[in-house]
């Protein structure tokens, strides 16, 4: 009969997640749900860093690093995944706006031109000391932005948590004419690269995938 308690307990206990999101964006969030992915939230502090002498890919590779390392340290027995995301123009990084002003002027910089985005990606498993970085730059086309435009959009929007101030997903097709390359890149997780490179940590979905759009 004891045997049969301890049984029951064992049944019902909830089995945590492998897999650690070492990140508090929403937007990660919501594209790992949409997959199927079943995993739990678990980021640490981290100031980004910028420095002038490293090229896109390399700031966001580093930054990425950081952040999983952070978390890995603190859960070790876990797979961490973190992400980073910047926006460059004109060889100029643009990464979250100190605040509205500064919002306003990352967009009139980016109004009517193209910029890159690009997000880097780092899974790592201190347990089995195996580890996993890709990168996805996806260029994207802003439509020509009038003033009276940006403050409307950011009327609704709160920019100050997001890369170049602005996001792909909802409000965004009001002022991105089109993008090429990955959308979920743009979003803040390139989802194609992201599932392969998971599945080689045995970390596959649950569920049946929901397909993301813009």
């Amino acid at each position: 009969m004891l045997r049969q308690r301890r049984r029951s307990r064992v049944a019902f206990q909830r089995v945590r997640p492998r897999l650690l999101l070492a990140s508090n964006s929403p937007r990660r969030r919501e594209l790992l749900l949409e997959a199927g992915f079943e995993f739990e939230i678990f980021a640490t502090r981290v100031d980004e860093r910028f420095h002038v002498d490293l090229t896109l890919r390399e700031l966001t590779a580093l930054n990425a690093i950081r952040k999983a390392m952070a978390t890995a340290r603190l859960r070790p027995k876990n797979i961490v995944l973190a992400a980073d995301t910047l926006v460059a123009i004109d060889d100029r990084v643009l990464g979250k706006p100190k605040d509205k002003d500064d919002a306003i002027a990352m967009l009139e910089r980016l109004s009517g031109r193209a910029h890159e985005v690009c997000t880097s990606v780092f899974i790592c498993d201190l347990a089995s000391a195996k580890s996993a970085s890709f990168h996805e730059i996806s260029r994207v086309h802003f439509h020509r932005l009038s003033r009276d435009k940006i403050g409307n959009y950011l009327a609704r929007v709160d920019p100050l948590d997001k890369a170049g101030a602005y996001a792909a997903q909802g409000l965004g097709s009001e002022i991105i004419e089109k993008i090429d390359g990955s959308y979920t890149n743009v979003v803040g997780l390139p989802m194609e690269k992201t599932i392969t490179a998971l599945a080689e940590f045995g970390v596959t979905p649950k569920t049946r995938p929901v397909r993301p759009g813009p």
